[in-house]
């Protein structure tokens, strides 16, 4: 059974750093599209980073690009989100989605339960 389930959210002060955790079963997360979305009160959700493809491509939002970094750990079979520099615009729930290929479906999306980030004074 396919799940993804995030972890390491938190209150962190402006200017901090916050290390989150998507941890997959049921599927490996280093042959899948894997990305992290982000959702503010109000706000539609948005991607924020993520891994394209097998081969490790990444994709950055503009808005996090150079402060996040997405990174695979194949062995814990794990997909994390390092935030540095983190701003009060950061706030957000946080969702891990991966896409899965199912015969006869297609690519079908999985969601997590998401983690909160604050990022307050």
């Amino acid at each position: 059974q396919v799940q993804v389930v995030e972890s390491g959210g938190g209150l962190v002060q402006p200017g901090g750093s916050l290390k989150l955790s998507c941890a997959a079963s049921g599927f490996n997360a280093s042959t899948y599209p894997v990305t992290w979305y982000r959702q503010s009160p109000g706000k539609e959700r948005e991607p924020v980073a993520g891994f394209l493809n097998a081969a490790g491509q990444t994709s950055y939002a503009a808005a996090v690009r150079g402060r996040f970094t997405v990174s695979r750990d194949n062995a814990k079979n794990t997909v994390a989100l390092e935030m540095r520099g983190l701003q009060s615009e950061d706030t957000a729930v946080y969702y891990c989605n991966a896409r899965i290929f199912h015969f006869g479906r297609g690519y079908v999306g999985y969601w997590g339960q998401g983690t909160q980030v604050t990022v307050s004074s």
